[in-house]
């Protein structure tokens, strides 16, 4: 009979009224693994080593895992970026097999298991090689795998627990260990799906605007006014780039320059708003700070990030890859910040005057042979000896009178 079938010993039965009291809590990942790890000791499962690893939904991020060790005794969390390097390793390695199992019948009876007798059988894997060059002996690792293999809620858990005792794990460990990874697992992931969502929304949202949403700042029409300096950024003449160069070539040139626009804001405080096609619209917010403090904040983001631009073109057209040119306006103002749109489709965004003033001094940029502009308000703010320069009073699409623009003085 499989684990999850059996009647719990006094032991497991403990171990799970634990792991549904974590579960509800809401404890960290982290720390319900590492509260596994010890009480199976205290339980006298000779631990020398255990692991917990899962794939995650992240742009950035692909899996993380948790390393428990006696010596150190805690478990040290670890996140994997995507890319081919993760995926080797998984195929490398003794949870391969156990994954191809669940994903190949999802409706088995039993999750797929794995054991090594690390002194007698023989070292397949390159981590069965390590563990017995440090002295383990057995070795058993278990997929225990969700909603029967449903792609959207991932594969499921990998675990893995060694010991160094001479004669190895007793079949009591492996059944104790068996019977506990359920609630475990599901105390793990109602953590986990907690922040795969914080995660998604950060990432299409923006840090500041996620928090609040998955704070339940959901209705639509709730806004508040803020102040802020708004950054506006546009790539110049992207059309006739569009048209030159093959789509993929023109993708990987805009995620090159966005990034290369949003590394600054991370240190400063900014945030990413939205894309928009070409353009990035993205804030400071003012609430915590001065006027003069946070457009300082700003400015020294769009310095960095222009000069940062110029050696990505260089770059980009040595390469003879296509090259952009970015034009980039800052504005200082009051918004409405919040919830617009539709019943079941919202948009987390700034509202006002000042954000279509700050895209139509953008709009500048090339008439006056800048690449980065500022509004008056944002330049009164800064107050004498900021570096800017006055480029005289200019006429805004959409807007009634003439303003003020402008430049940043050359280093």
């Amino acid at each position: 009979m499989h684990g999850r079938d059996r009647p719990l010993s006094p032991a497991a039965a403990g171990l799970h009224a634990w792991a549904v009291r974590r579960g509800l809590d809401g404890a960290p990942a982290e720390q319900v693994f590492d509260g596994l790890c010890r009480r199976l000791v205290a339980a006298g499962v000779p631990l020398f080593r255990a692991f917990a690893g899962m794939r995650t939904l992240h742009p950035q991020w692909v899996g993380r895992s948790y390393t428990w060790q006696r010596a150190g005794g805690r478990a040290e969390p670890a996140l994997f970026e995507r890319g081919g390097d993760y995926e080797e390793a998984i195929s490398a390695s003794p949870f391969a097999g156990l994954i191809r199992a669940v994903e190949s019948n999802p409706g088995l009876a039993a999750w797929p298991s794995l054991r090594r007798r690390l002194d007698r059988d023989p070292h397949d894997f390159a981590v069965l090689a390590e563990l017995a060059r440090l002295g383990a002996t057995d070795y058993f690792a278990q997929l225990v795998g969700f909603a029967r293999g449903d792609p959207a809620r991932g594969t499921g858990i990998g675990y893995s627990f060694a010991t160094d005792r001479a004669d190895g794990f007793a079949d009591a460990d492996i059944a104790l260990i068996e019977a506990v990874l359920p609630s475990v697992s599901l105390a793990i992931m109602a953590q986990a799906g907690h922040g795969i969502a914080a995660g998604l929304l950060g990432a299409y949202l923006g840090g500041d605007a996620a928090r609040r949403v998955h704070a339940g700042a959901v209705e639509r029409g709730s806004v508040r006014r803020i102040r802020a300096a708004l950054w506006f950024a546009d790539i110049r003449g992207f059309t006739a780039l569009a048209d030159a160069h093959p789509g993929l070539a023109v993708i990987e040139m805009l995620d090159e320059v966005f990034e290369t626009l949003a590394a600054p804001l991370r240190p400063r405080g900014g945030e990413v708003l939205k894309f928009l096609g070409d353009g990035m619209l993205a804030i400071f917010a003012g609430e915590a700070a001065s006027d003069a403090a946070t457009c300082r904040r700003a400015l020294d983001a769009a310095v960095e990030a222009m000069a940062a631009l110029d050696r990505l073109a260089a770059a980009r057209a040595a390469a003879a890859k296509p090259a952009a040119a970015v034009d980039l306006a800052l504005h200082l103002g009051e918004v409405l910040y919040g919830n617009v749109g539709a019943v079941d489709r919202l948009d987390f965004t700034v509202i006002g005057p000042a954000v279509n003033e700050v895209s139509r001094i953008e709009a500048l940029c090339d008439r006056l042979g800048r690449n980065l502009l500022v509004s008056a308000e944002f330049a009164a703010a800064l107050g004498p000896g900021s570096g800017l320069v006055p480029l005289g009073r200019h006429a805004l699409r959409g807007v009634r009178e003439a303003r003020a623009i402008y430049g940043v003085e050359p280093a």
